[in-house]
């Protein structure tokens, strides 16, 4: 493993208790980062053995209360937010679009879309003033090209990848990089969620005939979180295995 240097820093990692957002809450503890998980999983947290560099906070990242109560608590612990991954996020159930049900469709919105702005409105303030921030969205492949009977994840990772595009440039100016990243999927809980019909078709798509570990995500979300990222802002970067090549 290639050591990142994040000696200092305080990241904040939605989602932070399991798959994707664990593995980056082990790897940026071990390059020396002061993490702070953001989940709603009581139980799931409970149960983690984390490292001395490594606290969490429940918060429901639908609820903007929510995600300000806990952005002023880790101010006042930790007086700064240096890193913010917006990892939270479910994929929905398995229907076509005009049978997709009204209340799922807006569940899915909420968590990956509406949760990630709600991240974003309240802690990019803090890193204008300190006038340092790195910032990454993980979006998806699907949210590049859609995923028949997925329409709501999808639609919501096409809008992470937009937003993390308008909110690079508003801050190109200031020493704060926002990118994003758009992964297969990974054999994680959220495998749970769907039909075994759409991960065979997750499968097929995939050149590299296997689905990312999350490990190879966090190595290449650690790089861009770290210092050595100061020019790339308002990218997207492919964790597809091949299966897009843009």
């Amino acid at each position: 493993m290639n050591q990142i240097d994040l000696k200092d820093k305080v990241a904040i990692i939605t989602g932070g208790a399991q798959g994707f957002g664990y593995s980056m809450v082990e790897r940026f503890s071990k390059s020396g980062a002061k993490v702070v998980i953001w989940d709603k999983d009581e139980e799931l947290l409970k149960s983690l053995t984390l490292p001395e560099n490594v606290n969490y906070e429940l918060v429901d990242i639908t609820s903007y209360d929510s995600v300000q109560k806990a952005t002023i608590s880790n101010l006042d612990k930790n007086n700064k937010i240096d890193i913010l991954i917006n990892n939270a996020g479910i994929a929905g159930p398995s229907f076509k679009t005009w049978e997709y049900p009204i209340d799922q469709w807006q569940n899915v919105i909420d968590i990956d879309l509406t949760g990630l702005f709600y991240c974003c409105k309240s802690i990019v303030p803090h890193m204008i003033k300190s006038n340092y921030g790195r910032i990454v969205n993980i979006a998806s492949i699907a949210g590049k090209e859609g995923n028949p009977n997925a329409m709501p994840y999808s639609a919501a990772k096409a809008g992470v990848i937009a937003l993390t595009k308008s909110l690079g440039k508003e801050l190109a100016d200031k020493n704060i990089a926002v990118n994003c990243v758009t992964p297969a999927a990974a054999k994680t809980r959220i495998f749970d969620q769907i039909s075994q019909e759409h991960i065979d078709y997750m499968l097929s798509k995939i050149p590299r005939g296997r689905f990312i570990k999350v490990d190879e995500l966090a190595s290449m979300v650690s790089w861009l979180v770290s210092e050595e990222n100061s020019y790339t802002t308002g990218a997207v970067f492919d964790l597809s295995g091949g299966r897009a090549t843009y």
